[in-house]
């Protein structure tokens, strides 16, 4: 259980110091831009509390929000991907494995689970990050096209995360 804090914790240091550092200037003319800190939201133990993933995105969404300089933006966007995070585990996710404190991680859950579950999460965020953000209709055309071509590069950003720290489940335990 502590080593799942502290990997968790040092996992948030260097996401958010990835996203504020490198991937903040990162951008496409000013449409698409990649948002890869979701990827801590994502990965937070499966059977945590809700009212504790709710708080952790929260920070996460502020912590970013400081140094955007943006005013809660992504503080609803990631509370917004927290509660899909606990709708998808609820409807896809066995008694057992709700229960556990594993992390979701593509090692340990699949490609075939796992990539519904980053995408859906990823436009789930960026809708609400780019709705909240522009909270207009006016130039609904380059909100959507924003929000789906973000979403297409953050998933590849994480998807290529997950590759690096990709470990491979145990098949000993099957057997």
């Amino acid at each position: 259980m502590g080593r799942v804090i502290i990997v968790n914790i040092v996992r948030f240091f260097v996401v958010i110091l990835l996203q504020v550092a490198l991937f903040k200037n990162i951008g496409y003319y000013n449409v698409a831009s990649t948002f890869p800190y979701i990827f801590f939201i994502l990965l937070l133990p499966i059977g945590l509390p809700n009212i504790l993933l709710f708080i952790l995105a929260f920070l996460t969404g502020l912590t970013v929000d400081a140094f955007y300089d943006s005013i809660g933006v992504h503080a609803a966007a990631c509370v917004a991907l927290a509660l899909f995070r606990t709708f998808f585990h609820k409807i896809t996710l066995e008694v057992e494995i709700k229960d556990s404190f594993n992390t979701p991680s593509l090692g340990e859950m699949g490609t075939k689970w796992f990539l519904p579950y980053v995408f859906l999460g990823t436009l789930i965020h960026h809708l609400t990050l780019f709705l909240v953000e522009v909270f207009s209709f006016t130039n609904f055309l380059y909100t959507l096209a924003s929000i789906v071509l973000s979403s297409i590069f953050t998933v590849c950003m994480i998807f290529l995360m997950s590759l690096l720290v990709y470990k491979r489940k145990s098949r000993i335990n099957s057997i």
